[in-house]
């Protein structure tokens, strides 16, 4: 009788199932839904964002040091340099505090894994990561760029709607660019579909999502110095943004706030629009698609009734509420009409 020959260990599988279900429990459970063809380009792209995100949010390390860590990086993701990189200044106690989570520096430490995964993509899925990488670690620099010298005593605004608008596309909007057109590549090539409506759509999806975290984490981020909110709109009702840390001014923010959330809420209705564009036979990619929508609109519905600059307050949904959600997804899944009533829209 033959022995067995042991199955040799596929490179990166560690990386793309357990730290990526530590570094994000929520985009694993929508990874692990995902057709089997895209999940790891979409994984390994999760993970190196998360790593450059990493970079960019130690305070405790100067920020020249950080740009500089994010430029190595990018670097590498874009195949200019061949370098091993050292991120041990992030990783240690004294650097990292409590803003890297004990996952996200193991990430860091094992970035070469996860270099060596993108190496080993086909060409189109590796341009595709490179892509999309690129304009978000230029959001992230950007980013720094503003917020560097910023504290809880010295808040700095951005400017204005487009400002805001360029933020949301460069660190999330591209994100559903990339997504899109992942998937219709390896999942739907020949599907007759509206690819332009799709592609605009995926952009607004990523936006929306990425506006509901700006918005959630309103009194988070200017106790770290940043506003997202425009500093323009602010002061057309009066409030500069250190007004913002005192909760008795979230009257006087509403008409701003209320703005952006209907901002958020538009581009979440369009997202749903997305999911219900892809083509029925694609229940996975529908499921991995609707779960962080209907999430994204149940967390904006009790933003519109909190006082959301109490730093004491931090709204999000419960678990139980997402498994109702995912439950209440499983069954209409079949179901046409079911499906398509599920999602967000204007009453």
């Amino acid at each position: 009788m033959k022995a067995s020959v042991p199955t040799p260990p596929v490179p990166g599988r560690d990386l793309l199932r357990a730290l990526l279900r530590d570094v994000s429990r929520s985009f694993y459970r929508t990874l692990q839904v995902l057709p089997g063809a895209v999940r790891r380009p979409i994984g390994l792209g999760y993970l190196l964002a998360r790593a450059t995100d990493t970079l960019a949010d130690t305070d405790l390390v100067p920020v020249p040091v950080r740009l500089a860590a994010l430029e190595q990086l990018r670097q590498r993701i874009e195949g200019e340099r061949t370098d091993a990189v050292d991120f041990q200044v992030f990783m240690t106690p004294a650097t990292a505090g409590d803003t890297a989570t004990a996952a996200e520096r193991t990430l860091l430490g094992r970035i070469e894994e996860a270099l060596q995964v993108l190496n080993d993509l086909t060409p189109d899925d590796r341009a595709a990561v490179r892509d999309v990488l690129n304009t978000i670690t230029s959001g992230q620099v950007l980013d720094l760029q503003r917020f560097g010298a910023a504290a809880a005593n010295r808040i700095t605004a951005l400017a204005n709607a487009a400002e805001l608008n360029d933020y949301t596309y460069r660190v999330a909007g591209c994100v559903g660019d990339f997504w899109t057109r992942l998937c219709r590549r390896h999942l739907f090539p020949k599907a007759n579909l509206d690819e332009a409506a799709l592609l605009a759509e995926g952009l607004r999806y990523g936006q929306g999502l990425q506006l509901v975290n700006i918005l959630r984490d309103l009194p988070k981020d200017l106790r770290l110095g940043r506003c997202y909110l425009p500093a323009d709109e602010l002061a057309c009702v009066g409030l500069n943004p250190a007004d913002l840390l005192d909760p008795a001014n979230e009257p006087r923010l509403r008409p701003v706030y209320q703005r952006w959330l209907t901002v958020a809420e538009d581009n979440l209705i369009a997202a749903w629009s997305y999911t219900n564009r892809l083509p029925f036979s694609q229940w996975r990619l529908r499921l991995g698609c609707a779960w962080p929508v209907l999430i994204g609109w149940q967390t904006l519905q009790r933003l519109r009734s909190a006082n959301v600059l109490d730093a004491s307050q931090r709204i999000k949904i419960s678990r139980k509420d997402v498994r109702q959600i995912l439950l209440g997804t499983l069954w209409r899944l079949p179901l046409r009409s079911p499906w398509e009533r599920l999602g967000p829209r204007r009453t």
